[in-house]
């Protein structure tokens, strides 16, 4: 627990901004998960789907839940995937 006003003030920006960032990266996994299920699945969807997971990706970095590098690597796994399974069909 924290004995110092200023911890105190800490753990409570520290709840904040766990809470707030975590609307943001778990609404990454969901669409990351959406899209690589239709990649393997072979959805005609899948495109929009990893569209939209590189939106949301972005945005989750842009407002601080992820790193910058961190949703450039996902959006690039996603889109070997969707170009492998495309020139395989």
């Amino acid at each position: 627990m924290a004995n110092t006003k200023s911890a105190e003030k800490r753990a409570r920006q520290n709840a904040a901004r766990t809470s707030r960032n975590r609307v943001y990266r778990s609404s990454a996994r969901t669409a990351v998960k959406k899209a690589r299920l239709a990649i393997e699945s072979g959805d005609p969807n899948a495109l929009e789907l990893v569209r939209n997971a590189e939106r949301v990706l972005a945005r989750a970095a842009n407002k601080g839940a992820i790193h910058q590098n961190n949703a450039a690597r996902r959006t690039g796994r996603l889109m070997v995937m969707l170009n492998k399974s495309q020139a395989a069909a």
